[in-house]
Order: structure tokens, then sequence, then C-alpha cells
């Protein structure tokens, strides 16, 4: 993806702005050229209140064109690769393309349920999602009246449109729209951080499914170099950690049983808050653990 300088985007002629970030909203190029005028803009922040403004200030029907141009979840032009670059990222990024049949049986009832109702499609910020959280939101938004799903559709169509843009524009500030995932090992045998400890990190579906997103070891701070997952949203759902505490007790020579009675301790939690800060420790032994609501 082809990345701009705010400092070029505003020197740029009104055609090439708009040809530069007209695909930030859904098939709308219409949003960037009411804000061409409105340059220079100083910070990226800037930029995109801007956008939202242009937005909140259409007239009704092009409000509903923008939110009718945007493609169903994991519908037929999903599986047919119809669709955007940007929108192809998203759903996967939910792992939308990874749907088994009755998966994608289910996104096709709630689809047409949802459109048979509201008379446009379900629009979601699938980035700060799982694939089960989607569906819960799928499921609880049907209940909702037609005036309450189009200021959400919007709501959430202005929240794509941000992290389309702040992966977008080179900016010197940035949009706040990223989570934080993190985790620290203490070993209270030794009484210090436990270096080399091995961790994975799961993402847990509904039906129990482990989709494996990372692997860490940890360092003379008993942390990992870099948080688990950062840099974007931590997406709404259930995770496991696995952390190897035979393995690292047994490269310190520490007296086990055989078996060890720890061998990979896992810690399950949910996260809720994608744009927070989500901090999972680890205190442990070679016969007990716990663990707590870090920040």
């Amino acid at each position: 993806m082809k990345t701009h300088p705010l400092e070029s985007l505003n020197s740029a002629s009104p055609a090439d702005f708009t040809a530069a970030l007209g695909d930030i909203y859904e098939h709308s190029p219409w949003v960037a050229e009411a804000v061409s005028a409105e340059r220079p803009f100083a910070t990226l922040a800037g930029l995109h209140e801007a956008m939202v403004r242009a937005v909140r200030a259409a007239p009704g029907d092009a409000q509903l064109v923008l939110i009718k141009a945007h493609p169903d979840l994991a519908g037929k032009a999903a599986r047919a690769g119809a669709l955007t670059p940007d929108s192809i990222s998203e759903q996967a990024s939910a792992g939308l393309d990874r749907l088994n049949a009755a998966e994608f049986a289910r996104f096709h009832e709630l689809n047409d349920a949802y459109k048979a109702k509201f008379g446009f499609p379900f629009i979601v910020a699938v980035r700060r999602h799982t694939k089960d959280s989607v569906l819960r939101q799928f499921e609880r938004r049907l209940g909702h009246s037609a005036a309450d799903e189009r200021e959400t559709a919007l709501a959430e169509i202005v929240r794509i449109a941000a992290l389309r843009l702040d992966q977008r524009v080179e900016a010197p500030d940035k949009l706040k729209l990223a989570g934080r995932l993190s985790t620290h090992v203490l070993d209270v045998h030794a009484g210090k951080p436990a270096e080399g400890v091995g961790i994975a990190l799961y993402e847990v579906s509904d039906a129990g499914d482990a989709h494996l997103l990372a692997r860490a070891i940890t360092n003379k701070d008993g942390r990992t170099d870099a948080p688990l997952i950062a840099d974007r949203p931590v997406p709404i759902g259930t995770y496991e950690l696995r952390f190897s505490v035979a393995d690292y007790y047994a490269a310190r020579a520490v007296a086990l049983s055989d078996p060890p009675f720890l061998t990979v301790v896992p810690i399950r939690f949910s996260v809720s808050e994608p744009e927070g800060h989500t901090h999972v420790p680890l205190v442990v032994s070679p016969w007990s653990y716990s663990t707590y609501r870090g920040s």
C-alpha cells in the first residue's frame, strides 16, 4: 500500500489529493474532494476531522449512498474477490476469509436479515473485532431501530476511515487507534524476572479453536522485546497465552518431578477495549502460578 507524506498531500493538486485519498471512504471520492480546499492541514487529526465534518454535513441521501457503498461481510463479493484492497485486508484481519461452510451460511443469513430490515449493509470496523465479536455485534444490532442503525453505520464508517487514513498518511501525529497487548514473567522461585520463557499467543474462538498469533521469548526483564500486539487495535475477543514453564526451569537445572508438575501454563482472557492496554503477567514457580490484570 502506497503511503503519502502529509506535506506532499497539502501541496498536491486537488485532483492528485483526491486520487490519493479518494478511497478512504468506500467508493466515495467526494469526501476527499470536499476537504481539498481546506488545506493545508497541520496534523493528521486535522485532516481526519475535516473529512468527518464533510460526511456529517452531507445530505441524508448522500450519506445513505455512502453506507450502501460498503460490501457485505463475508458476502458473495468477498468470496469472488471483488472487494477493494482495503476491504479485503480488513475482512481478512478478522478471519472472515477463512470461514467454514456453516460460518459462511450464518453470515449470509445475517446479511440478508439485516438488509431486509434496514435497507443497507451491516457495517462494522472489523479491525477492532474477532470473528465471534463481529457475529455478536450482528445479532445485537438486528434489534435496533432503523434510525439508531443508520447512526451506528456512520460511526463505524468513520472508524474504518480513520484506520485507513492512519495507515495511508505519514504525519508527525498518529490517530489514537492502537491498543497494546503485553506480558511479563516473574520467577518467585529465583526471586527475579524470568529470562528465556517461551510464550505463544493464540486467539481462541467460541468453538474452542485456537489460532496462533505470535511467539516470543522473555528477555532479562522477564518481558518480550516488543508487545505481542501493538500499532493497531487489539481485536475484541478471547485469547490464550501459553508459557513454557517446564522448559524454562529445566534449562536452569532446577530439580523437577518426572514429569514436571507444571509443563505449559495457559492463561485464557478476554479483551474488550481494542484501543486500550491489556497487560497479562505471570507469577510462577515450579509448583504454582498466578496472574492478574496488569497495567
